[in-house]
C-alpha cells in the first residue's frame, strides 16, 4: 500500500512538473514578440505617399520616375497620385485626406492650392505625418506641418528666362517707332509655381527695359496690372479660364495675331504646348515674334531643336523626386531636414545635348 501511494505521489508530482514546463512556454513566446514586432518596425519599409498636382504631364511622371528611383534605392514603399487636371483642386485634396487615411509614414505634397488644403494639412499635423512640399510646395501652411521643399525656386526661374530672353528683343525695343508687346502664357493665377514663373519673368524683364529708358505698362490680367499710359512696351498677360488646352491655346492664338507682340514667354510645359500649337497655321513664331517656354517634353523640346522656340527653361524633374523621397525618409525617421533648391537651367539648340543639360529634358 505504501508503495502504490509513494508511485501515486511520484506521478503526480512529474506530471505538476510537466504542467508547468508547458505553461512557462506560452510566456517566454509571448514576452518575444514585441522584441520582433518593434525590430521589424524598425527595419521595414517607410511607407511614403506623394500627391502632385497632376499625373498626365510628362513632367510628373519624370518626378515619379526620379520618387521611384530613390525610394528602391533607400528601401522605402511610395504611393505617387495626382488629379487628372491641374484645376482639379477638390480631387487633390480628397487625395489628400485619403493619404492621411492610410497613416503614411510621410507624406510629399505638391498643393494646388494650399488654402484648400488647409483642413486636411492641419490634420496631417495632428496625426504626427510629416509633409515634405515638392514643385511649388505647400506655401502658406500651418507652421511645423511641412518639415522641407524640394522644389526649383520659380521666381528666379522666371527671372532666368527673362535675362535670357531680353538679349533676343532688346534691338527691336530700342528701334521701335510705337507700342511693341510681350506675352506672358500663365496656365493659372492660383498655383504658386505658376504665379511665381510669371511674376519672375514679368518683374525682371519690366527691370531691364526700364533700365534702358522704356515705359513698360503690365495689363491682361489683375493679378499683375500695371497698367500706365504711353508705354513703350506692354507686357500682356493671358491666363485661360480654365486649365483647358484648347482655351490655352486660342490664348497663344490671339497674341500671336496682335500686330504689336514682338515676343511670347509660356510659364510651364502646358502653355508652352499651347503656345507651339497655336503658331502651326500661323507660322510666326522665329519669324515676326520670338517664342521663349519653360519646362520639356517632346513637343517643345522639338520646337527648341527646329528653332521655332528661341530656348527655354528646364527644372530638373527627376531630381524633384529622388529630393522628396529622401526628405521625407529622413523625416518620418526624426532627422533634421531643410529645403533643397533642385535647380533650373537654359536650354537651346545649341546646348540642349550637352550632358549637363540633357538629363533634364524628359519627353
Amino acid at each position: 500500500m505504501k508503495k502504490k501511494l509513494l508511485g501515486l505521489m511520484l506521478c503526480t508530482a512529474i506530471l505538476g512538473s510537466m504542467m508547468i514546463g508547458c505553461g512557462s512556454k506560452p510566456a517566454q513566446d509571448s514576452s518575444a514578440a514585441p522584441e520582433k514586432a518593434t525590430e521589424e518596425s524598425a527595419d521595414g519599409e517607410l511607407y511614403v505617399y506623394l500627391v502632385s498636382k497632376g499625373f498626365q504631364h510628362q513632367f510628373w511622371q519624370a518626378v515619379k520616375q526620379g520618387a521611384d528611383e530613390k525610394a528602391a534605392e533607400l528601401g522605402a514603399k511610395i504611393e505617387f497620385v495626382g488629379p487628372n487636371t491641374e484645376s482639379d483642386i477638390a480631387d487633390q485634396v480628397q487625395m489628400l485626406n485619403n493619404a492621411i487615411n492610410l497613416k503614411p509614414d510621410a507624406i510629399g505634397l505638391a498643393a494646388l492650392s494650399t488654402e484648400a488644403c488647409l483642413e486636411s494639412i492641419q490634420s496631417a499635423k495632428d496625426a504626427g505625418i510629416p509633409i515634405i512640399g515638392f514643385d511649388s510646395g505647400v506655401p502658406g501652411a500651418p507652421e511645423g506641418a511641412v518639415f522641407a521643399n524640394a522644389s526649383t525656386d520659380n521666381y528666379k526661374a522666371g527671372e532666368l528666362a527673362a535675362e535670357n530672353t531680353y538679349p533676343l528683343v532688346k534691338e527691336k525695343i530700342a528701334s521701335a517707332t510705337s507700342t511693341v508687346r510681350i506675352g506672358v502664357m500663365n496656365q493659372d493665377a492660383t498655383s504658386e509655381s505658376i504665379v511665381n514663373r510669371g511674376s519672375g519673368f514679368i518683374d525682371k524683364i519690366k527691370t531691364l527695359i526700364e533700365a534702358d529708358g522704356k515705359v513698360v505698362s503690365i495689363e491682361g490680367h489683375d493679378k499683375w496690372m500695371n497698367k500706365v499710359s504711353n508705354p513703350d512696351v506692354i507686357i500682356d498677360v493671358a491666363v485661360p479660364a480654365t486649365v483647358n488646352a484648347e482655351q490655352a491655346t486660342t490664348d497663344g492664338i490671339n497674341l500671336l495675331n496682335k500686330p504689336d507682340t514682338i515676343c511670347i514667354y509660356a510659364s510651364n510645359q502646358f502653355t508652352g504646348e499651347a503656345l507651339v500649337n497655336a503658331n502651326a497655321n500661323l507660322n510666326k513664331l522665329n519669324k515676326d515674334v520670338i517664342g521663349v517656354a519653360f519646362d520639356s517634353g517632346a513637343l517643345i523640346k522639338g520646337a527648341v531643336k527646329d528653332g521655332t522656340l528661341a530656348g527655354a527653361v528646364t527644372q530638373d524633374p527627376l531630381s524633384i523626386g529622388r529630393n522628396t523621397v529622401e526628405l521625407a525618409v529622413k523625416a518620418a525617421k526624426g532627422e533634421s531636414v531643410s529645403d533643397v533648391d533642385t535647380g533650373c537651367q537654359w536650354y537651346t539648340a545649341k546646348n540642349m545635348d550637352d550632358k549637363n543639360i540633357a538629363p533634364n529634358l524628359y519627353d
